[in-house]
């Protein structure tokens, strides 16, 4: 019986043991506080990249024959290709754009290369008008505003 007895007095120690080693709950973070966003913020990017695109010049990037052979929708389509393909295109993965009425083109790009801190990339442009393939091929490296410039150009 003794034996007993002292089991069921050290019982409460143990119990109250047991809660002083028990994990405590870390208190719930709050939510930080959120501030209203000017919309302009927004499209900056948009905005930005839309001004790059514009302001990439098609006509540097084509064969001067076919040029002169494209519709106005076809030259759009060309130079976003053009953009799009510099900008984000995977290596030797073509971007192809198709401008209605027959014509329709490829941009193929190369790695990035960093020359003087600019990033410039190798491309050939493919032009299809009426059954006829034109061809450029060139070096292009990206100006500070986000448009790209024909820095050297092949056929």
């Amino acid at each position: 019986m003794p034996n007993a007895l002292r089991i069921l007095l050290l019982l409460p120690a143990l119990t109250l043991g047991a809660c002083a080693t028990a994990p405590t709950i870390a208190p719930v973070a709050t939510a930080p506080v959120l501030t209203p966003v000017d919309p302009a913020q927004l499209s900056a990017p948009a905005t930005a990249r839309a001004s790059a695109t514009a302001m990439t010049d098609v006509s540097a990037f084509v064969d001067p024959a076919a040029l002169g052979l494209m519709s106005e929708k076809s030259r759009v389509e060309a130079s976003n290709a053009q953009f799009n393909a510099l900008q984000f295109g995977r290596v030797g993965a073509p971007r192809n754009w198709n401008g209605g009425g027959g014509q329709s083109g490829a941009v193929t790009v190369g790695p990035y290369v960093r020359v003087n801190l600019i990033d410039c990339r190798d491309f050939t442009h493919t032009v299809n008008i009426g059954g006829q393939s034109y061809v450029k091929k060139g070096t292009a490296c990206r100006e500070t505003d986000g448009s790209w410039t024909v820095s050297a150009a092949t056929g």
